[in-house]
């Protein structure tokens, strides 16, 4: 199975059931209201999946994350590092910091929720760093950027136009994975999961 990056739709969101998120949810609402914030209930409602629409988000963890954690230590204060790494869930939202939970998620023993632009703009100054290629895919709605990394179109645009981004190729994955994860979360205004 692996772990994944996946967008939540509203269904999923606000569903208290098992499986659902309802708890995440409700408990991140009453800290944005404890914090004087608006709640966070504008989530678009699944849609039919047409490949390539950049309607939803979903990505494979596989390779190793040692060269991105490098990465990060290199260009990145402790601080940027864990709001890029360490969150469980991205909501939308601007968040002066980040909201941590203590609700279990399938990997931690509490839920730390990050605001996407702020994650975006870190993921941005590793893109900087590393020159990560515009031709990189801009959607990521069924494994785009994984199957891009491992299939072979980063490995034949390598070869055609090296760069810093092309040193290890698992790290520039792991820097579109987050770019392209904020990005995605403030276009649709949804939350991004790790599953």
């Amino acid at each position: 199975m692996g772990v994944y990056l996946v967008s939540v739709a509203a269904e999923e969101w606000f569903d208290d059931e098992e499986d659902g998120w309802g708890g995440v949810a409700s408990a991140l609402n009453a800290e944005l209201r404890r914090r004087d914030l608006p709640p966070y209930e504008s989530i678009p409602e699944e849609t039919d999946f047409l490949r390539g629409s950049g309607q939803s988000f979903e990505e494979k963890l596989i390779p190793s994350m040692d060269g991105f954690s490098a990465l990060c230590e290199a260009h990145l204060s402790r601080e940027e590092t864990e709001t890029v790494c360490g969150w469980t869930v991205l909501v939308s939202l601007s968040l002066d910091e980040e909201i941590w939970l203590p609700i279990e998620s399938g990997y931690t023993s509490s839920t730390m929720v990050a605001g996407a632009p702020q994650v975006l703009a870190i993921a941005k100054k590793l893109a900087a760093a590393i020159d990560l290629p515009a031709e990189t895919p801009a959607t990521s709605d069924n494994l785009d950027l994984t199957m891009w990394f491992m299939e072979g179109g980063a490995k034949e645009l390598a070869a055609a136009r090296p760069g810093p981004w092309s040193d290890d190729l698992d790290t520039a994955f792991y820097v579109a994975l987050f770019l392209r994860a904020a990005q995605h979360s403030i276009r649709r205004g949804c939350p991004i999961v790790w599953t």
